[in-house]
């Protein structure tokens, strides 16, 4: 996924996926810690950058601030007016806890990104290039700083768009090294791991360095491949909850991930293809496994982004259909007059915007003294006319 920053030049469904459908009219801080929405920090309430608003807030009570748009985080529950604020208080949700204990910041809340922690955009290069986000820790990286070895390109088509769906950067690589116990076929082309070859010592197998480094397994472990087709139960194996539907207490790797004491020689970054998630066994010893090492969120399908944007765009396509039908109805009520007025003025703003994109510097952020500079330029011409 690369990184989207939301400007007068972004398309509109650019920014409705990235905003997740949320049309920014009330704090989301009473829906609690959500899955995943978009984020802001502020610098000119928060300069140490270990806060973050939702976008309501962002707009609202942080109009005219200098923002950092964060894009998407998971587990994250509005801060605005919370004591990291200081004196300031939420315009929106006035009561709320003193700090939200289970948030989580990165560098990223100060506007650095990357290893090289640059700010996005970077005001010292002429050309904005293209970052990738992790899944695991969220962060933004260039191509460059990766970690990638000489064997290892990171996988597109010939029109340079990406073959896979996830990056696991090479920071966040070693704790998902038992992701190369699973079939080859979750990662993306030029990235397979090497199957496994017996380790000198008794009882031990051990699977060469691959994108993830090297993993021990007990040498009983099923060495069956796997499929991405859903596990299905034996006789013996009941399903368990709704909530957890298509995982089943037989574990699809036959191997204890907590016992199993995996390691990792060296990192380098995973690139995924999509729905691999779907192929994570969901057993009750490999979800314990999850939740010891602080992923448990990969197994919940609504954590990604390729379902965050999914999700959005069918809050965008249901907006889109009442609106033409409310735009309809109300138009059919004009007389002739007040139709030709209406069509005039969304003209004229046309006129108006396309006049400030080309004289605008796309690499600088767009504030809100230039959005209200076009508003006051409508009104002039409005007022010639």
């Amino acid at each position: 996924m690369k990184l989207i920053y939301i400007t007068l030049t972004t398309s509109s469904i650019e920014a409705d996926l990235v905003l997740g459908g949320d049309e920014g009219k009330e704090c989301t801080y009473v829906k609690g810690y959500m899955k995943r929405q978009a984020i802001f920090s502020c610098l000119t309430c928060v300069p140490e950058g270990n806060a973050g608003v939702c976008t309501a807030c962002s707009l609202s009570c942080h109009d005219g601030h200098e923002i950092i748009e964060l894009w998407t985080k998971r587990k994250f529950r509005c801060d605005c007016g919370n004591s990291k604020f200081g004196e300031f208080y939420c315009k929106l949700s006035a009561s709320k806890d003193i700090e939200n204990e289970e948030n989580s910041y990165n560098p990223n809340f100060k506007g650095k990104y990357c290893t090289c922690g640059r700010p996005y955009p970077d005001p010292d290069v002429e050309e904005q290039v293209e970052m990738i986000q992790c899944c695991m820790c969220e962060d933004w990286f260039h191509e460059e700083h990766l970690g990638l070895d000489s064997t290892i390109k990171i996988p597109r088509d010939e029109d340079g768009e990406p073959l896979y769906e996830d990056l696991i950067c090479h920071m966040c690589s070693p704790i998902c090294s038992f992701l190369t116990l699973y079939p080859k076929t979750i990662f993306a082309a030029h990235q397979e791991p090497n199957s496994a070859t017996p380790s000198k010592e008794k009882g031990v197998m051990q699977t060469a360095p691959s994108a993830a480094g090297s993993s021990t397994i007990p040498e009983d472990a099923s060495s069956e491949p796997l499929t991405v087709e859903p596990a299905v139960p034996d006789n013996n194996s009941k399903s368990v909850g709704d909530d957890d539907k298509g995982k089943f207490d037989a574990c699809r790797l036959g191997v204890d991930l907590l016992s199993a004491e995996l390691t990792s020689e060296e990192s380098q970054p995973m690139f995924l293809v999509k729905n691999w998630r779907d192929v994570l066994c969901g057993c009750q010893k490999c979800s314990d496994f999850y939740v010891k090492k602080g992923i448990s969120f990969l197994l919940d399908k609504e954590d990604s982004i390729a379902e965050y944007e999914k999700i959005a765009k069918q809050k965008r396509d249901e907006k889109m259909q009442q609106q033409e039908g409310a735009e309809l109805n109300f138009l059919s009520n004009l007389g002739h007059v007040e139709k030709m007025e209406i069509l005039s003025g969304i003209a004229d703003m046309k006129d108006e915007i396309r006049s400030f994109l080309q004289s605008f510097d796309g690499s600088k952020p767009i504030t809100s003294e230039d959005i209200h500079q076009v508003f006051d330029n409508l009104k002039k011409r409005r007022r010639m006319e």
